[in-house]
């Protein structure tokens, strides 16, 4: 199992009211300067949300919802404190609630 932190906000908020784009296409650049492995993204309207566990988180976060999800512990803590009006957390995925931990409840 791999332990994956987030930020969760409003997709109005983190989409439209924050500069947000700026913020991924500078730490992407930031990565492929440093070669290292892309170990962020961002989902709209996280899956993980859904499991019974997540449902005290669900009910704080207004809808739809959008997430930044890592492996890296400290991007998520630079990333609240950057635009703090969002909620942080953590969980372990692959689990019997979370199959997929960047799954997404938007269809195409």
């Amino acid at each position: 199992m791999t332990t994956y932190y987030y930020v969760l906000a409003s997709q109005r908020f983190l989409l439209e009211e924050e500069p947000f784009e700026e913020v991924l296409k500078e730490r992407t650049r930031y990565y492929h300067e440093n070669e290292k492995e892309i170990d962020f993204w961002l989902v709209k309207q996280p899956a993980f949300l859904e499991s019974p566990e997540f449902s005290s988180i669900k009910a704080k976060c207004p809808q739809p919802s959008a997430a930044v999800i890592s492996t890296n512990p400290q991007f998520i803590t630079w990333l609240k404190l950057r635009l703090e009006y969002v909620i942080k957390g953590e969980f372990q995925a692959p689990s019997p609630s979370i199959p997929d931990a960047l799954a997404s409840m938007v269809t195409v």
